[in-house]
C-alpha cells in the first residue's frame, strides 16, 4: 500500500516517498510532509538552480545553499527556492 502524504509543495494528498531523500532531520521532513510529484518539482527546480548559479554537490559550501533553496521551495522557508535572478523558463530556458 502507498504511503499517502498532505503534500506541502503540490498542496494535496498524493502518494509519499518511499525512504527519506535527504540526510538528518530535513530529510525526515521532507519524506513526511513531500508527496514523489512534490519531489520531482524539486528535483527539476534544483536542476536549475545548480547550472545557473554554478553550484557543484561535491562542495560542503554549495550544500548549505541547496539546502536553503530546498527549505525555500519544498516549505517557503527564507528567501531562496525561487528561480535564479534573471532566469526566465520561455524559449528553451536559460538567463536572457
Amino acid at each position: 500500500m502507498t504511503k499517502k502524504v498532505q503534500c506541502v509543495v503540490i498542496k494535496r494528498e498524493a502518494g509519499g516517498l518511499d525512504k527519506p531523500p535527504h540526510p538528518g532531520e530535513l530529510g525526515i521532513r521532507i519524506y513526511e510532509n513531500v508527496s514523489k510529484e512534490g519531489w520531482q518539482q524539486w528535483l527539476e527546480r534544483l536542476t536549475t538552480i545548480i547550472n545557473e548559479n554554478g553550484l557543484s554537490t561535491a562542495d560542503p559550501q554549495n550544500i548549505e545553499v541547496i539546502e536553503k533553496h530546498m527549505l525555500g521551495f519544498l516549505f517557503g522557508e527564507g528567501d531562496y527556492g525561487g528561480l535564479p535572478a534573471g532566469y526566465s523558463e520561455t524559449g528553451g530556458g536559460g538567463k536572457k
